[in-house]
């Protein structure tokens, strides 16, 4: 059987330097914590708890602490949380991704400009949340078609558009045409990073040639979710998991090939132990 995995697989740019901040603070002696999870991968954040990193989620709470190391997660937050955090007294390392930080000061000028900031992204997500948080007047956060046909805003009004880092991208494009079919004076910014495209793009293209598909990724993991559901339209024969215990791949006879993707937040070390379980054992 051949096995074929996405060379894109794996920690992107931003994920590995927040991860890679996170232990480096591991080997002083200093108390260390993240205000939420780093990145949204559970073995990941296991494996940072067991050297004694605490996520920490209340911002209330930090203020309590007397000393320590605080890390901004890698999904960035609100203006307001960071004035907060740096107010803490506490040693702030700055784990924000810099494609992320790029939207909070595209949203924070075109904000004061007068632009009505619309987000397109996943409602909830801390990255949307904290992006949300650096626009000078309310943003609005489209994630569907239904949401985006409902959009309306006086007509003098600009309207700026935005991405969520991890967004689909075809879903952003479709989403896009939709409000330029409005007549509104729109500025669009696709703030899709790059790796986000590759990684959907040669994923979309490897299921489309194998008979079973592997979307490696964590429960909470936007960016891997939208791999499952772009693999699963090219390939009925999906699976999702977190590791390889969770690996029940059903495959017939005539299985020929296996394609592994996995998400930005995933760990080269998982992604290997899967490669070789499938190698193995099919």
């Amino acid at each position: 059987m051949e096995v074929i995995l996405a060379k894109s697989a794996g920690f992107c740019f931003g994920v590995k330097r927040a991860v890679e901040q996170v232990y480096a603070q591991t080997k002083g002696e200093a108390p260390i914590y993240t205000f939420g999870p780093i990145i949204h991968n559970e073995e990941v954040v296991r494996d940072l708890e067991e050297k004694g990193v605490r996520v920490m989620e209340d911002v209330d709470e930090i203020g309590k602490l007397q000393n320590g190391t605080l890390i901004i997660r890698s999904h960035g937050v609100a203006e307001d949380v960071y004035q907060a955090l740096s107010q803490s007294g506490l040693k702030i390392v700055d784990a924000t991704c810099p494609f992320v930080k790029r939207i909070h000061n595209i949203v924070a000028k075109e904000s004061e400009a007068g632009a009505q900031i619309v987000i397109i992204g996943d409602k909830g997500h801390p990255e949307v949340e904290g992006i949300r948080g650096w626009s000078k007047t309310p943003a609005i956060v489209v994630g569907s078609r239904e949401e985006a046909e409902e959009f309306t805003v006086k007509p003098e009004k600009r309207v700026c558009i935005v991405s969520q880092t991890t967004y689909s991208y075809n879903k952003f494009q479709e989403l896009v045409e939709i409000f330029s079919q409005k007549g509104y004076d729109i500025t669009v910014v696709n703030t899709i990073c790059n790796a986000t495209e590759e990684r959907q793009t040669e994923a979309a293209k490897i299921a489309g040639m194998v008979d079973a598909m592997i979307v490696i990724g964590g429960k909470t993991s936007s960016n891997s979710k939208k791999l499952y559901e772009i693999c699963k339209q090219k390939c009925e024969n999906t699976v999702f998991i977190q590791t390889v215990h969770d690996l029940n791949l059903n495959l017939k006879g005539n299985t020929r090939r296996v394609g592994i993707t996995a998400g930005a937040s995933t760990p080269n070390n998982i992604i290997e132990e899967v490669q070789n379980y499938v190698r193995i054992n099919f």
